[in-house]
């Protein structure tokens, strides 16, 4: 995950968006340090050792840091505002820029060269429900279709054609729904959840780039099913 033109800085990553909890701590080009641990629920008891435990292994403090990243979505609704809260948090409290990062674009870059090569990537996450958050990339990852919540019967209309390499925990589903429409499609041996260590990769590529950043809020591509509070209401804010 490193890359040798990298520009030096130092990254903490979080992600909580799914079935997974993971931190990785980018430094000067690679990742020093990495914790995953899948869980459905648990993230906010797992979060803060997993950062505590990164950092100790990474060599760094807060005070080395140069900014926070952390997934924004599609996702869970509990698991996306841990994360989120927290990377706001330590960033407000560190004076750090607090960075963005989707699920989809992390699972993505899961997915290695050798398997992009020629092929559009499509990744599909499970939603909890008959549709599936989605998003196509080209080879290169560079989005080709914006995130969305699309029924697997409508999966082929994101594509221009085949081949494609379908990535995330929905990826069985996503590449019968596109046999059953013609589309040659394979799934990845990749990772389906997104990993921080990714997270931290892009975020870092990004600043390098001069590109802006994803806002550290929420993507929600549907109305949550549950109801906040009006105290509750100021992740948004």
């Amino acid at each position: 995950m490193a890359t040798a033109d990298a520009k030096p800085m130092k990254i903490l990553a979080l992600d909580t968006a799914t079935a997974a909890c993971s931190v990785a701590v980018w430094a000067d080009g690679t990742i020093r340090a990495r914790r995953l641990q899948p869980m459905v629920r648990g993230q906010s008891e797992a979060l803060m050792p997993m950062v505590v435990a990164a950092l100790a292994e990474a060599g760094l403090t807060f005070a080395d840091l140069d900014a926070v990243a952390a997934t924004v979505g599609p996702g869970a609704f509990t698991g996306l505002r841990i994360g989120l809260a927290a990377a706001r948090a330590m960033a407000l409290a560190a004076n750090l820029p607090c960075l963005g990062v989707t699920t989809l674009e992390a699972v993505a870059a899961n997915v290695p060269e050798s398997e992009r090569d020629g092929a559009a990537v499509l990744v599909a996450l499970d939603a909890k429900r008959a549709d599936v958050y989605a998003q196509v990339f080209s080879a290169a990852l560079v989005p080709l279709t914006e995130p969305g919540a699309v029924l697997p019967a409508d999966l082929a209309g994101l594509l221009a054609g085949g081949p494609v390499v379908v990535a995330g925990d929905a990826a069985l589903r996503a590449a019968e729904a596109l046999a059953g429409a013609g589309i040659e499609a394979r799934v990845s041996a990749a990772p389906g959840l997104p990993d921080a260590a990714r997270v931290a990769a892009i975020a870092a590529g990004r600043s390098q780039a001069g590109r802006p950043a994803l806002p550290p809020e929420p993507l929600y591509l549907r109305a949550p099913d549950v109801t906040l509070s009006a105290n509750s209401r100021g992740l948004r804010g």
